[in-house]
Protein backbone atom coordinates (compact mmCIF):
# COMPACT_ATOMS: atom_id res chain seq x y z
CA UNK A 1 0.00 0.00 0.00
CA UNK A 2 2.74 2.93 0.94
CA UNK A 3 4.09 2.82 -2.81
CA UNK A 4 0.70 1.55 -4.68
CA UNK A 5 -1.82 4.51 -2.79
CA UNK A 6 0.04 7.16 -4.30
CA UNK A 7 -0.34 6.47 -7.75
CA UNK A 8 -4.16 8.03 -8.16
CA UNK A 9 -2.85 11.15 -7.04
CA UNK A 10 -0.02 10.98 -9.34
CA UNK A 11 -1.27 9.84 -12.73
CA UNK A 12 -4.02 12.98 -13.25
CA UNK A 13 -0.63 14.98 -14.00
CA UNK A 14 -0.05 12.36 -17.20
CA UNK A 15 -3.59 12.83 -18.92
CA UNK A 16 -3.01 16.24 -19.39
CA UNK A 17 -1.01 16.29 -22.36
CA UNK A 18 -2.97 13.52 -24.42
CA UNK A 19 -6.68 15.32 -22.97
CA UNK A 20 -5.17 18.02 -25.01
CA UNK A 21 -4.81 16.42 -28.04
CA UNK A 22 -7.84 13.90 -28.14
CA UNK A 23 -10.35 16.51 -29.22
CA UNK A 24 -9.26 17.11 -32.63
CA UNK A 25 -8.07 13.84 -33.30
CA UNK A 26 -10.90 11.95 -31.94
CA UNK A 27 -14.41 12.09 -32.80
CA UNK A 28 -16.04 15.01 -30.82
CA UNK A 29 -18.72 12.34 -29.29
CA UNK A 30 -16.14 9.60 -28.60
CA UNK A 31 -13.85 12.48 -26.97
CA UNK A 32 -16.73 13.65 -24.95
CA UNK A 33 -17.40 10.88 -23.37
CA UNK A 34 -13.85 9.70 -23.09
CA UNK A 35 -13.10 12.66 -20.93
CA UNK A 36 -15.75 12.42 -18.78
CA UNK A 37 -15.12 8.82 -17.75
CA UNK A 38 -11.90 9.37 -16.97
CA UNK A 39 -12.58 12.78 -15.14
CA UNK A 40 -14.73 11.10 -13.47
CA UNK A 41 -12.69 7.93 -12.92
CA UNK A 42 -9.52 9.43 -11.55
CA UNK A 43 -11.79 11.78 -8.98
CA UNK A 44 -13.21 8.61 -7.82
CA UNK A 45 -9.51 6.59 -7.49
CA UNK A 46 -7.99 9.70 -5.89
CA UNK A 47 -10.68 10.07 -3.30
CA UNK A 48 -10.26 5.98 -2.48
CA UNK A 49 -6.22 6.92 -2.17
CA UNK A 50 -7.04 10.04 0.20
CA UNK A 51 -9.64 7.46 2.11
CA UNK A 52 -6.95 4.74 2.45
CA UNK A 53 -4.49 7.00 3.54
CA UNK A 54 -6.56 8.20 6.29
CA UNK A 55 -6.56 4.51 8.04
CA UNK A 56 -3.02 3.68 9.11
CA UNK A 57 -3.12 6.84 11.17
CA UNK A 58 -6.32 6.99 12.46
CA UNK A 59 -6.09 3.05 13.57
CA UNK A 60 -3.12 4.51 15.99
CA UNK A 61 -5.85 6.13 17.93
CA UNK A 62 -7.27 4.37 20.87
CA UNK A 63 -10.49 4.38 20.19
CA UNK A 64 -10.28 3.64 16.41
CA UNK A 65 -7.91 0.53 17.82
CA UNK A 66 -10.65 -0.47 19.94
CA UNK A 67 -13.70 -0.45 17.47
CA UNK A 68 -11.58 -1.89 14.99
CA UNK A 69 -10.15 -4.32 17.44
CA UNK A 70 -6.45 -4.06 17.00
CA UNK A 71 -4.30 -6.54 18.89
CA UNK A 72 -1.47 -5.25 17.26
CA UNK A 73 -0.77 -2.12 16.01
CA UNK A 74 -1.37 -1.71 11.76
CA UNK A 75 1.96 -2.07 9.84
CA UNK A 76 1.42 0.02 7.09
CA UNK A 77 3.87 2.81 8.25
CA UNK A 78 5.79 4.24 11.25
CA UNK A 79 3.78 6.50 13.75
CA UNK A 80 5.99 9.38 12.80
CA UNK A 81 5.30 9.24 9.25
CA UNK A 82 1.83 7.51 9.31
CA UNK A 83 -0.26 10.08 11.84
CA UNK A 84 0.40 13.57 10.38
CA UNK A 85 0.21 11.67 6.78
CA UNK A 86 -3.02 10.66 8.02
CA UNK A 87 -4.27 13.89 9.34
CA UNK A 88 -2.78 15.95 6.18
CA UNK A 89 -5.19 13.12 3.48
CA UNK A 90 -7.92 13.40 5.94
CA UNK A 91 -7.75 17.37 5.38
CA UNK A 92 -7.79 16.53 1.80
CA UNK A 93 -10.71 14.59 2.06
CA UNK A 94 -12.83 16.78 3.82
CA UNK A 95 -11.91 19.76 1.30
CA UNK A 96 -12.66 17.76 -1.39
CA UNK A 97 -15.91 16.83 -0.11
CA UNK A 98 -16.72 20.54 0.95
CA UNK A 99 -15.62 21.30 -2.63
CA UNK A 100 -17.89 19.06 -4.40
CA UNK A 101 -20.90 19.76 -2.59
CA UNK A 102 -20.79 23.39 -3.09
CA UNK A 103 -19.93 23.24 -6.74
CA UNK A 104 -23.03 20.65 -6.73
CA UNK A 105 -25.37 23.22 -4.79
CA UNK A 106 -24.59 26.39 -7.12
CA UNK A 107 -25.28 24.17 -10.43
CA UNK A 108 -28.53 23.18 -8.75
CA UNK A 109 -29.23 27.03 -7.75
CA UNK A 110 -28.36 28.04 -11.03
CA UNK A 111 -30.79 26.09 -13.21
CA UNK A 112 -33.56 27.42 -10.74
CA UNK A 113 -32.66 30.55 -10.87
CA UNK A 114 -31.63 30.60 -14.88
CA UNK A 115 -32.38 34.36 -16.19
CA UNK A 116 -34.57 34.41 -19.27
CA UNK A 117 -38.30 33.98 -20.09
CA UNK A 118 -40.25 30.69 -19.24
CA UNK A 119 -41.52 29.17 -23.02
CA UNK A 120 -44.87 28.96 -23.20
CA UNK A 121 -47.28 26.65 -24.70
CA UNK A 122 -44.41 23.94 -25.38
CA UNK A 123 -42.06 26.44 -27.25
CA UNK A 124 -38.31 25.81 -26.64
CA UNK A 125 -37.39 28.97 -28.27
CA UNK A 126 -37.86 32.48 -26.33
CA UNK A 127 -36.64 35.66 -28.02
CA UNK A 128 -35.40 38.29 -25.85
CA UNK A 129 -35.66 42.02 -26.89
CA UNK A 130 -32.39 43.00 -26.97
CA UNK A 131 -30.08 44.16 -29.63
CA UNK A 132 -26.83 42.78 -28.49
CA UNK A 133 -26.73 39.38 -30.29
CA UNK A 134 -26.31 35.86 -27.96
CA UNK A 135 -27.68 33.02 -28.47
CA UNK A 136 -27.34 29.95 -26.43
CA UNK A 137 -29.05 26.84 -24.87
CA UNK A 138 -30.71 27.35 -21.15
CA UNK A 139 -30.74 23.54 -19.58
CA UNK A 140 -33.89 22.94 -17.90
CA UNK A 141 -33.72 21.91 -14.46
CA UNK A 142 -34.51 18.05 -13.75
CA UNK A 143 -38.09 17.14 -15.04
CA UNK A 144 -38.18 19.95 -16.88
CA UNK A 145 -37.19 20.66 -20.68
CA UNK A 146 -34.39 23.91 -21.49
CA UNK A 147 -35.01 25.99 -23.73
CA UNK A 148 -33.45 28.25 -26.54
CA UNK A 149 -32.91 31.70 -25.86
CA UNK A 150 -31.94 34.35 -28.66
CA UNK A 151 -32.29 37.89 -28.50
CA UNK A 152 -33.27 39.92 -31.48
CA UNK A 153 -30.11 41.69 -32.11
CA UNK A 154 -28.61 37.65 -32.95
CA UNK A 155 -31.67 37.17 -35.18
CA UNK A 156 -31.09 40.58 -37.05
CA UNK A 157 -27.21 39.41 -37.61
CA UNK A 158 -27.82 36.19 -39.47
CA UNK A 159 -30.24 35.45 -42.21
CA UNK A 160 -32.91 32.96 -42.28
CA UNK A 161 -30.80 29.62 -43.02
CA UNK A 162 -28.17 30.42 -40.70
CA UNK A 163 -30.53 31.27 -38.38
CA UNK A 164 -31.69 27.76 -38.34
CA UNK A 165 -28.14 25.94 -38.42
CA UNK A 166 -28.02 27.98 -35.17
CA UNK A 167 -30.69 27.00 -33.30
CA UNK A 168 -30.15 23.73 -34.19
CA UNK A 169 -26.35 23.98 -32.74
CA UNK A 170 -28.23 25.22 -29.65
CA UNK A 171 -30.66 22.74 -29.77
CA UNK A 172 -27.95 19.67 -29.62
CA UNK A 173 -26.49 21.16 -26.31
CA UNK A 174 -30.06 20.33 -24.70
CA UNK A 175 -31.06 17.53 -26.50
CA UNK A 176 -27.75 15.90 -25.78
CA UNK A 177 -27.78 17.18 -22.07
CA UNK A 178 -24.50 19.02 -23.00
CA UNK A 179 -24.42 20.72 -19.77
CA UNK A 180 -24.15 17.34 -17.61
CA UNK A 181 -20.58 16.61 -19.06
CA UNK A 182 -19.75 20.39 -18.26
CA UNK A 183 -21.30 19.25 -14.49
CA UNK A 184 -18.88 15.91 -14.05
CA UNK A 185 -15.92 17.73 -15.62
CA UNK A 186 -15.95 20.75 -12.83
CA UNK A 187 -17.14 18.03 -9.40
CA UNK A 188 -14.09 16.06 -10.70
CA UNK A 189 -11.57 19.23 -10.96
CA UNK A 190 -12.88 20.06 -7.37
CA UNK A 191 -11.31 16.20 -6.25
CA UNK A 192 -7.35 16.85 -8.16
CA UNK A 193 -6.31 20.17 -9.00
CA UNK A 194 -4.54 18.55 -12.12
CA UNK A 195 -8.18 17.77 -13.81
CA UNK A 196 -8.95 20.92 -14.38
CA UNK A 197 -7.03 20.63 -17.67
CA UNK A 198 -9.97 18.69 -18.51
CA UNK A 199 -12.26 20.93 -18.63
CA UNK A 200 -11.06 23.34 -22.22
CA UNK A 201 -11.26 19.92 -23.98
CA UNK A 202 -14.64 18.65 -22.61
CA UNK A 203 -16.08 22.61 -23.36
CA UNK A 204 -14.50 22.19 -27.17
CA UNK A 205 -15.69 18.55 -27.72
CA UNK A 206 -19.20 19.54 -26.32
CA UNK A 207 -19.11 22.71 -28.61
CA UNK A 208 -17.58 20.45 -31.60
CA UNK A 209 -20.19 17.66 -31.25
CA UNK A 210 -23.26 20.42 -31.40
CA UNK A 211 -21.60 21.90 -34.38
CA UNK A 212 -21.50 18.53 -35.96
CA UNK A 213 -25.69 17.96 -35.25
CA UNK A 214 -26.26 21.55 -37.08
CA UNK A 215 -24.20 20.58 -40.02
CA UNK A 216 -26.44 17.18 -40.47
CA UNK A 217 -30.20 19.25 -39.02
CA UNK A 218 -29.27 21.93 -42.48
CA UNK A 219 -27.59 19.23 -44.76
CA UNK A 220 -24.81 21.64 -45.29
CA UNK A 221 -21.28 21.88 -43.26
CA UNK A 222 -20.25 25.71 -44.94
CA UNK A 223 -23.74 26.83 -43.81
CA UNK A 224 -23.34 25.60 -40.18
CA UNK A 225 -19.73 26.73 -40.04
CA UNK A 226 -20.58 30.19 -41.54
CA UNK A 227 -23.43 30.35 -39.33
CA UNK A 228 -21.38 29.87 -36.38
CA UNK A 229 -18.69 32.11 -37.89
CA UNK A 230 -21.22 35.02 -38.51
CA UNK A 231 -22.93 34.56 -35.23
CA UNK A 232 -19.47 35.04 -33.31
CA UNK A 233 -18.08 37.92 -34.78
CA UNK A 234 -21.71 39.57 -34.13
CA UNK A 235 -21.59 38.84 -30.42
CA UNK A 236 -17.82 40.23 -30.31
CA UNK A 237 -18.15 43.48 -32.58
CA UNK A 238 -21.34 44.50 -30.92
CA UNK A 239 -20.93 48.08 -29.14
CA UNK A 240 -22.33 48.16 -25.65
CA UNK A 241 -21.96 45.93 -22.61
CA UNK A 242 -21.72 41.98 -23.66
CA UNK A 243 -25.12 40.00 -22.17
CA UNK A 244 -24.83 38.36 -19.32
CA UNK A 245 -25.80 34.63 -19.77
CA UNK A 246 -27.03 32.84 -16.67
CA UNK A 247 -23.64 30.48 -15.56
CA UNK A 248 -25.83 26.60 -17.24
CA UNK A 249 -25.65 28.36 -20.33
CA UNK A 250 -24.24 26.68 -23.56
CA UNK A 251 -23.49 29.49 -26.47
CA UNK A 252 -22.46 28.56 -30.23
CA UNK A 253 -20.18 31.95 -29.85
CA UNK A 254 -18.16 30.38 -26.87
CA UNK A 255 -14.74 28.69 -27.43
CA UNK A 256 -12.13 28.80 -30.50
CA UNK A 257 -14.64 29.45 -32.90
CA UNK A 258 -12.04 29.51 -35.43
CA UNK A 259 -10.80 25.71 -34.95
CA UNK A 260 -14.54 25.33 -34.93
CA UNK A 261 -15.08 26.55 -38.14
CA UNK A 262 -12.23 24.95 -39.95
CA UNK A 263 -12.86 21.17 -38.41
CA UNK A 264 -16.27 22.06 -39.91
CA UNK A 265 -15.50 23.22 -43.48
CA UNK A 266 -12.41 20.04 -43.18
CA UNK A 267 -9.73 22.05 -43.31
CA UNK A 268 -8.24 20.67 -39.67
CA UNK A 269 -5.38 17.36 -40.84
CA UNK A 270 -7.04 13.82 -40.01
CA UNK A 271 -4.96 12.48 -37.18
CA UNK A 272 -6.29 9.58 -36.12
CA UNK A 273 -3.08 8.08 -35.11
CA UNK A 274 -2.64 10.79 -32.26
CA UNK A 275 -5.76 10.41 -31.63
CA UNK A 276 -5.55 6.57 -30.86
CA UNK A 277 -2.72 7.06 -28.83
CA UNK A 278 -3.87 9.96 -26.79
CA UNK A 279 -7.18 7.66 -26.33
CA UNK A 280 -5.14 4.29 -25.29
CA UNK A 281 -3.07 6.86 -22.81
CA UNK A 282 -6.37 8.22 -21.22
CA UNK A 283 -7.64 4.58 -20.54
CA UNK A 284 -4.55 3.51 -19.50
CA UNK A 285 -3.52 5.96 -16.72
CA UNK A 286 -7.73 5.03 -16.15
CA UNK A 287 -6.99 1.47 -15.76
CA UNK A 288 -3.87 1.71 -13.79
CA UNK A 289 -4.99 4.14 -11.47
CA UNK A 290 -7.83 2.14 -10.79
CA UNK A 291 -5.53 -1.14 -10.42
CA UNK A 292 -3.23 0.54 -8.41
CA UNK A 293 -6.48 1.62 -5.63
CA UNK A 294 -7.27 -1.84 -5.24
CA UNK A 295 -3.81 -3.00 -4.48
CA UNK A 296 -3.58 -0.77 -2.41
CA UNK A 297 -7.33 -1.27 -0.87
CA UNK A 298 -5.95 -5.63 -0.46
CA UNK A 299 -2.94 -4.42 0.89
CA UNK A 300 -4.59 -2.75 3.45
CA UNK A 301 -7.01 -4.91 4.63
CA UNK A 302 -4.20 -7.53 4.86
CA UNK A 303 -3.04 -4.87 7.29
CA UNK A 304 -6.21 -5.00 9.19
CA UNK A 305 -6.32 -8.25 9.47
CA UNK A 306 -2.67 -8.83 11.12
CA UNK A 307 -3.60 -6.08 13.28
CA UNK A 308 -6.66 -8.02 14.45
CA UNK A 309 -4.76 -11.21 15.08
CA UNK A 310 -5.70 -12.98 11.94
CA UNK A 311 -4.21 -14.64 9.10
CA UNK A 312 -4.42 -12.54 6.03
Amino acid sequence: MIYAVWVPLLVPFLVVPAARRLADALSPRRAARLLAATGAGLALCTVCALALLVVPGAGRLSAVAAAGEFVRPLAAAEPALAVPLSAAALALLLGCALAVTRAARRHWAQLHRGSGPEPGDGNELAVLRDARPDAYALPGRPGRSGRIVVTTGMLHALDPAERDALLAHERAHLTGRHHLYLVGAELSARCHPALRALRAPMGYALERCADEAAARAVGDRALAARAIGRAALAARTAGGTAPTRPAPALAAAAGPVPRRVAALLGRTAARPRIGRAAAATLIACLAVSGAAALDATHDLHSSIETAQGETP
